[in-house]
């Protein structure tokens, strides 16, 4: 950065190389962005939240409360299931000198502006057609893990419905409203990885009863 402070590194990890993108404090800084030649990328906001989330059949874009603004997949994926959603064109700023573009798999572009003078990297991944049929399916979640969404979406839920009772005291008709669209939308999810998940009937009866209830 102009500031002296280091901004990109690119390093090698036994055979793959990771791009890691820091922002401009001189000390403890935090990473802003990390891209993996395997095609596993991830960009943060700010604070420190999920914003760009890619792996190799395909990738998502989050909002700053983790909720899904839009997914995508790339072409020739091989997806466990769900429709294949084409990719239209990102472009972020991570900071002020920082940007990404992501146009395709293997048209993913770090650029670097400061000073009148700019660098860009290349961090997308080429692969092979005849390759993805060999890709592994996406990992399942656990029970520990499906356990701890539901448990969110539950807390998620009482403090809205907390928020409705402080702003509106009086209103008697507060615990008949329904939830935002995004928590209504996270409860099916987790209601679905519940029925392709392989757990017990009973894990599955009471994920349901916590995040109906």
């Amino acid at each position: 950065y102009p500031s002296g402070n280091l901004a990109i590194i690119v390093v090698r990890e036994k055979k793959r190389l990771i791009c890691i993108v820091q922002e401009d404090k001189p000390n403890n800084a935090e990473i802003q962005a990390v891209f993996k030649s395997n095609g596993r990328n991830t960009c943060y906001y700010p604070n420190g939240a999920v914003w760009i989330n890619m792996n190799i059949q395909g990738g998502q874009y989050l909002d700053q409360a983790g909720s899904r603004v839009r997914r995508w997949t790339w072409p020739n994926s091989i997806m466990s299931s769900g429709p294949h959603v084409p990719l239209s064109p990102i472009f972020i700023s991570l900071n002020r000198h920082v940007g990404v573009r992501i146009l395709g798999r293997d048209k993913i572009t770090v650029s670097f502006l400061a000073m009148g003078q700019q660098a860009k990297f290349n961090v997308g991944t080429k692969v092979q057609v005849s390759d993805l049929g060999r890709l592994p399916p996406p990992a399942r979640l656990g029970e520990d893990e499906l356990l701890l969404l539901a448990f969110r979406v539950r807390i998620l839920r009482l403090f809205d419905r907390l928020r409705g009772c402080l702003n509106f005291p009086s209103n008697e008709q507060w615990d008949k409203m329904k939830p935002p669209a995004y928590l209504i939308t996270q409860t099916l999810k987790i209601l679905q990885l519940c029925t392709t998940s392989d757990i017990s009937d009973e894990l599955r009866s009471s994920i349901t009863a916590i995040v109906n209830a």
